[in-house]
């Protein structure tokens, strides 16, 4: 099987805020691949390679920018099930989401998130902020070797 070397999985549900967030990743050729999941259950279908993504290239994602407030299954269930796994647990995940209460917050660095960001509500900003994002985790930060 072909392995993606660069490809981001990016979790939102909200449509404005996912065609942001792919402009300001395809303004920056930032992965080779940009999969999207529109809720928490096919977030962990694509993650575990089931379902409508059973076919797709192996490979763990570069990064994964993960809504919190989903349909289906929320963000935080998404990331306990990544981090549960021994083959996903190391996979860097951002949470990238409009919520800032505390208790999100605290709850996702406990479950191991990577980075929280709360979403800009200044176009500019977010583009800018999702442009960082996607240019660190998916261009500088080294990831720990595939097995």
């Amino acid at each position: 099987m072909n392995v993606k070397l660069n490809h981001i999985l990016v979790v939102e549900d909200n449509e404005n805020d996912l065609e942001l967030t792919l402009d300001a990743l395809n303004s920056r050729n930032l992965a080779n691949d940009i999969a999207v999941a529109r809720d928490g259950a096919e977030a962990l279908d694509y993650i575990f390679s089931r379902g409508k993504w059973a076919d797709r290239n192996t490979g763990n994602p570069a990064v994964i920018l993960l809504d919190l407030k989903l349909p289906k299954i929320s963000g935080l269930e998404v990331l306990k099930q990544l981090r549960d796994n021994e083959a996903t647990k190391l996979v860097p995940v951002v949470i990238l989401t409009s919520s800032n209460e505390e208790k999100d917050i605290i709850e996702g660095y406990r479950l191991g998130t990577n980075a929280y960001v709360v979403k800009p509500v200044v176009f500019s900003d977010f583009m800018n902020a999702v442009e960082l994002l996607g240019t660190f985790w998916a261009l500088i930060n080294e990831p720990p070797a595939r097995e």
